[in-house]
Order: structure tokens, then C-alpha cells, then sequence
């Protein structure tokens, strides 16, 4: 056979190959080339949705999403390892940030765009993930019963004027774990410990339920305070539920202070999967996600707080945004999470 036969005949048998190839797995280049990035999200909400379909109307490229809890998602790309479709992975608290980092499964990230957008304490140092929204875990407080001078910073919530007068979700919740994480590094561990005992001393139940649970039991009178996530207040405020709005009529949001620098804040956020396949496309919606549009419709459609100082949040957020947010690295609530859980379990926080 000459040489110019035999190129056509491997070509032939290229072409062969590639014709009997599953069409739903194509190789990683040619998906690349189709324009589409993967995302792995824990977070659940409305706008997200919408935030995607603006930027594949942007930039033409396509968003597949995987739902699912946190621990969940990182398990599975923990199986599918090196072959994890998974461009970027998405959560809704610091916390659920870093155990994908620790486990290898997030790669740093250089941008300009990123770096200009987020603030240094919303984001790991590295760049492996990024804060795009913030939430405070603040008070809900019976109003008729509660001055706010009462509750003016984390002691208060657990000082003796609050026996049997807590709700509260459980200890090994993402939201608590980063709180009390904070906590340790502002005070250490003894004093910390020393909170926690206050905490279950003051449940008016054993803790049970979600975020808005623990403000519709202040409504219903079976606490007077309330350990909760501003954006969950909010959405209730400013939600189509009757019932929901007559509720934060009667109870209201009180700001606590953590070492007179402000309220402890989390933040939603997102990395780059370690093996993405798709890399340059799960930047780009990371830096769309930064972008004070993409903020500013999160913000006004779940209640969360943007990122981005220079990025004001609109209503109905906005009507609850005039606090001083404590400037501790959100980075450092992860690492602490082993010992947050074990001296609240020791604690008798169930």
C-alpha cells in the first residue's frame, strides 16, 4: 500500500471509530469545543437558575447542572475521580467549601476579575473557591418580649436571661459548625466551650427543624430568640406566604456582634473542580457570578447580601443590610470544624 493510501486508510479508521462513539460522552475536547461547563451545585434556589440561563444567553455557553447536598456531591466526585465531569462545584456556606478543598476536589483559580470582585476574607487564599454572596447567622427575636439591647452580641444569646428560651437547629448543622468554628477562632476553645454549655442550657426544645422552624417557633411562642441566617428572615418578609409575612410582623432580626467588629457572616460561593474538563468555561462563570448584576439578582431574589462591597443590595434586601459584618476570613471556619462539633457534642448540643 503507498504511504498516501495508508494515511487515507488510518483516517478512514479514525473517522470509523469516531462514528461508532457515544454520542453522550464525547471526548473532553470536543465537549470543550460545544461550549458547556458542568456544574455541581448545593445550593437549591430559584435564581440560580436564572443566573445560568444569562450567561449561556451571554456567552453561548451551555450550563448543565447536578443537584445535591454538599457532603453528597463530594462524595461523587470523590468516585468518578479523575473522570468527574464536574467543572465547578457550588455550596451555600464556607464551611462546605473547604471540605471540597481538603479533599483535593477544587484547583486555584488566577483572575484579575475574581481578585478585583471579592473581598480577601471571602475567599480562600489560594483561589480555590469564592464568596459570592453573604449571609449573616444573627437573631430572631420576639419583639414584644425582647429589647435588642438584650441580644447586642454572641454572649447574650447565651447569658442566664435566656433559660429555656432558645431554638436552635442541631450541632453538626453546616451554618452552626462555621459559627462556633468562628467562635473558637475569636475566643479559643475554652471560652467557646463555656458558650456552648450556656446555648443548651437555654433550649426551650431539643433542636430540631430548619432556619425558618426556629423563627416560626418564636412566632408560636415556644422561644423568644432564635439562631438563624438573615437571607431566611428575609425571604420570609418578603415572600408570597401570608402566614409567613404575619410572622416576621411579630418577631424581628437583631444583629449580635462578635467582639464589638460585627455580626459573624458565610457566604455562598463556588471553586473549580480539580479535574474539570472545561476549565476556561467554569472561569468564566465563575467571573460572571462576580459580576454586580449576577450579585444584585441574587441579592434581590434570595435575600442574601452581595460580595462585593461596591455592590449594594437592593430591596428587599436592602431594608436589613445596615450592620457591621465582622472581617474575619471566612477560610478559617472550615479548618475548625472537628473541634466545633466536638466540644458541642461534649456540650450536649444535639
Amino acid at each position: 500500500m503507498t504511504p498516501r493510501l495508508t494515511v487515507f486508510a488510518g483516517l478512514a479508521a479514525i473517522l470509523s471509530l469516531a462514528a461508532c462513539s457515544p454520542a453522550s460522552e464525547p471526548a473532553a475536547e470536543d465537549a470543550a469545543a460545544a461550549g458547556e461547563v458542568n456544574v455541581y451545585s448545593a445550593r437549591h434556589y430559584d435564581v440560580d437558575q436564572k443566573l445560568y440561563e444569562q450567561f449561556t444567553e451571554a456567552t453561548g455557553i451551555k450550563v448543565n447542572t447536578i443537584e445535591g447536598s454538599a457532603p453528597q456531591l463530594i462524595a461523587r466526585m470523590q468516585s468518578e475521580g479523575a473522570a468527574s465531569p464536574a467543572d465547578v462545584f457550588v455550596a451555600a456556606d464556607a464551611g462546605a467549601l473547604w471540605r471540597a478543598q481538603e479533599a483535593g476536589l477544587l484547583s486555584p483559580v488566577q483572575s484579575e476579575a475574581l481578585n478585583a470582585a471579592i473581598p480577601e476574607n471571602l475567599r480562600e487564599p489560594e483561589g480555590r473557591w469564592f464568596g459570592f454572596q453573604r449571609r449573616a447567622r444573627v437573631v430572631a427575636y420576639d419583639a414584644a418580649k425582647v429589647q435588642p439591647a438584650e441580644i447586642a452580641s454572641y454572649e447574650d444569646i447565651a447569658s442566664p436571661r435566656f433559660r429555656g428560651q432558645l431554638c436552635v437547629r442541631s450541632s453538626d448543622n453546616i451554618y452552626n459548625l462555621s459559627l462556633v468554628g468562628a467562635l473558637i477562632e475569636a475566643w479559643g476553645p475554652e471560652k467557646t466551650a463555656e458558650w456552648a454549655r450556656g446555648i443548651v442550657a437555654n433550649l426551650a426544645r431539643q433542636p430540631e427543624g430548619g432556619d425558618r422552624d426556629q423563627i416560626r417557633a418564636v412566632d408560636a411562642g415556644v422561644c423568644q430568640i432564635a439562631l438563624t441566617n438573615s437571607y431566611y428572615y428575609i425571604r420570609m418578609a418578603a415572600g408570597d406566604d401570608a402566614g409567613d409575612r404575619a410572622v416576621t410582623e411579630k418577631v424581628k432580626l437583631a444583629f449580635p456582634s462578635l467582639d464589638g467588629q460585627g455580626a459573624h457572616v458565610n457566604v455562598s460561593g463556588a471553586g473549580v473542580a480539580a479535574n474539570a474538563p472545561h476549565r476556561e468555561a467554569a472561569i468564566r462563570l465563575l467571573e460572571f457570578l462576580a459580576s454586580a448584576e449576577a450579585q444584585t439578582l441574587v441579592s434581590q431574589e434570595n435575600g442574601e447580601y452581595p460580595a462585593s462591597p461596591g455592590v449594594a443590595a437592593p430591596e428587599p434586601t436592602a431594608a436589613y443590610a445596615d450592620f457591621a459584618a465582622h472581617p474575619m476570613p471566612v477560610a478559617t471556619y472550615g479548618p475548625r470544624q472537628a473541634e466545633a462539633q466536638a466540644l458541642m457534642t461534649a456540650a450536649g448540643w444535639r
